[in-house]
């Protein structure tokens, strides 16, 4: 009998495809790190970074494990964070600001089978890729919005960088093409995040009769001021509506998902190439929308037409109508030439209708 069990137990291994197959092998996810200058809040720079993120899980499932460090300051703690990620196994890194590209491309030397994609930075090298988005199209979209409802603007602005001048340039430019003298007030912060300084600028440009503001800066603070002050304003990286309901005029927004994805899945099939994309409104990574209610049909149907035209080549918001002058009377652009690429990425002017000076 015993033997009998024994055997008939032999044979049911022997045949039996639990014990008779090897385990099959699965290919581990790869692992995707985001660095953030600001926290992740409701809204801004960094809530469109993180929602390109999860856009990228969405559309990746299993074969991606992704994972963020927020309010990263730019500079030798941005370094640490970011060796730190390539350390942990990621094989893939975005980091999303200016200050981080001179840490990216140093961290990068050190781990050659690690791709890195520098956001709004502008240095590649063999496994840096660089990109950045046309944020002057939704500016000067936007400047359409604030001429028709009102003379003057305040701008509220972190660093004077080139994309930061395109923006208030763009936008100054939006309002005076559909209301020659407006003008814009600029305050320069020297920070990207700090809410309380945000929202004292906008309170101080909102006691110096401006009607409507907009920023270059990472927090909804200038929404809430103007949301309190029974104002108007710009939302900007995402929809503010949350905390200015009655405020907002339209939101220019970064659409971050497509782009992260289309990268990560260049990775996972071997095709990843350093490269630099600079896309706006065409591409998919800009657009306004998200209207208030203070905003009259025909300026939304008007803002959304010209938006239409932007993406099909119709309308450049750096081309000249009559000679460009900058704000101290200096002609910058002659009548009907377009800056080129290279001059806007250089950009170091203020067009007439701001007041405000950068430091040369």
């Amino acid at each position: 009998m015993y033997k009998n069990l024994v055997a008939a137990f032999a044979a049911a291994c022997f045949i039996s495809p639990v014990f008779s197959q090897a385990p099959v092998a699965t290919k581990a996810p790869l692992k995707i790190g985001f660095v953030y200058v600001a926290p992740v809040t409701d809204a801004g720079w960094v809530r469109q970074h993180d929602d390109g993120r999860k856009a990228v899980e969405a559309a990746l499932g299993d074969k991606v494990k992704t994972t963020y460090v927020e309010n990263v300051a730019e500079g030798a703690d941005a370094e640490r964070v970011i060796r730190d990620l390539a350390q942990q196994g990621n094989q893939l890194i975005f980091t999303s600001s200016f200050g981080y590209m001179e840490p990216t491309l140093k961290v990068a030397r050190d781990f050659p089978d690690v791709k890195f994609e520098s956001i709004t930075g502008y240095k590649t090298a063999p496994n840096v890729a660089v990109a950045n988005a046309r944020y002057y199209e939704g500016r000067y979209l936007a400047g359409i919005a604030a001429g028709r409802l009102a003379s003057s603007a305040g701008y509220v602005a972190g660093f004077p960088i080139p994309e930061v001048i395109q923006g208030i340039n763009a936008f100054t430019l939006g309002m005076r093409s559909v209301n020659p003298q407006a003008e814009v007030k600029v305050v320069w912060l020297g920070a990207w995040f700090d809410p309380p300084r945000e929202r004292e600028a906008a309170m101080t440009l909102f006691n110096q009769g401006v009607e409507v503001m907009a920023f270059h800066t990472a927090s909804t603070a200038v929404m809430s001021a103007a949301q309190e002050r029974g104002k108007l304003a710009i939302a900007y990286h995402s929809d503010m509506r949350k905390v200015a309901p009655d405020a907002q005029v339209l939101a220019v927004t970064h659409q971050w998902g497509a782009y992260y994805t289309r990268r990560a899945q260049a990775v996972l099939s071997g095709t990843w190439k350093s490269s630099a994309l600079w896309g706006g409104v065409k591409e998919g990574m800009i657009r306004v929308d998200s209207f208030g209610p203070k905003v009259p049909k025909k300026v939304v149907d008007e803002v959304l037409a010209r938006q239409r035209d932007i993406a099909a080549g119709k309308l450049h918001p750096f081309r000249a109508r009559t000679a460009l002058l900058d704000n101290e009377g200096h002609e910058v652009l002659a009548a009907g030439k377009t800056l080129s690429d290279e001059q806007i990425l250089g950009m170091n002017f203020l067009v007439q209708g701001v007041q405000g000076k950068l430091n040369k």
